[in-house]
């Protein structure tokens, strides 16, 4: 899964306010069903980990001069959940990016 959000910030506003909003990234899952963890292994990206129904997936973030690049690697058994994500990754993404 990869979704786009496109921005007008600097990079390192970018990374400031996707570092005060990582904590809401297990808000594009259903309530209560995903565990999520966020490290930054470069400067402009952040690597995630969820934890759903047993399963890890791993994705990132990619910090670009005008947008912003959310990835997600969903394993076989859980890409039904690859539309729903999308559209709440779409929808609830910009607000990684608010002030």
């Amino acid at each position: 899964m990869r979704v786009t959000l496109t921005h007008d910030l600097t990079r390192e506003e970018v990374r400031r306010r996707m570092r005060a909003h990582a904590d809401e990234i297990a808000g594009f899952f259903p309530p209560g069903l995903a565990s999520v963890t966020t490290t930054w292994s470069s400067e402009d990206r952040m690597d995630i980990a969820a934890e759903v129904m047993g399963f890890t997936i791993p994705g990132g973030v990619e910090v670009g001069d005008n947008e912003v690049v959310i990835e997600m690697d969903l394993p076989m058994l859980l890409s039904v959940m690859r539309g729903p994500l999308e559209h709440a990754v779409k929808k609830e993404g910009k607000r990684l990016l608010a002030p």
